[in-house]
């Protein structure tokens, strides 16, 4: 399990590509690396990967077919950097919301708000997917907890777009100051909001 709260960004320093599989290898500062071990579960933008080799600084992640489609994590090339945290241990404080590391779809950047202190970021998503966000509720992007801002259709109807406001220390610490209209990011929806609303519309089905 995580807590949505990223640890730090780690740079990608290998990358060992195979047919529909892949080995990146990252630094990760000394401290995040404190009592880590092979088979350790440890959030990339949200994704948990197991840690397959440790090398001084470096440490290595597999990276499946389906992770590699499914997620950002496949356009990564060396020099590039992800959002990192350890798997929460018992005890531990949840400051964001509890997430899994399994990623339902990514979401593509479509407009940047800029204000003096802040900064809002716009995302669409299929109705699909769409149906689970709703306002002040939970959201994962990149392995982030964050509070969904506003909902709205899209312009040309295809789905949904909705907002985060990320503060000065969110993009301090996180891959999300660097994102920029058409990339695409990890989407974890909370779980709870999707038991709920897929049992509704369960409930409904039978009802009609």
């Amino acid at each position: 399990m995580f807590t949505g709260i990223v640890q730090g960004i780690a740079t990608v320093v290998e990358v060992h590509e195979l047919d529909e599989f892949r080995t990146h290898v990252v630094a990760m500062p000394a401290a995040m690396r404190e009592g880590l071990e092979i088979g350790a579960s440890v959030a990339h933008n949200g994704v948990c990967l197991t840690v397959t080799g440790i090398n001084g600084d470096n440490v290595s992640f597999d990276l499946m077919r389906e992770t590699l489609r499914l997620t950002n994590l496949g356009a990564l090339a060396p020099g590039g950097g992800v959002n990192i945290e350890r798997a929460a241990r018992f005890g531990d404080e949840i400051g964001g919301h509890s997430m899994s590391g399994h990623i339902i779809c990514m979401a593509n950047v479509v407009a940047i708000e800029e204000a003096p202190n802040n900064r809002r970021l716009w995302f669409a998503l299929p109705d699909t997917i769409g149906r689970f966000v709703f306002e002040k509720g939970y959201i994962g992007v990149d392995g982030i907890s964050l509070t969904v801002g506003d909902v709205r259709r899209a312009s040309d109807d295809s789905g949904i777009e909705f907002s985060v406001n990320l503060i000065p220390e969110t993009l301090s610490r996180t891959m999300l100051s660097e994102r920029l209209p058409g990339d695409d990011v990890n989407i974890e929806i909370d779980p709870q909001t999707q038991v709920i609303v897929e049992t509704v519309e369960r409930v409904l089905a039978k009802r009609a």
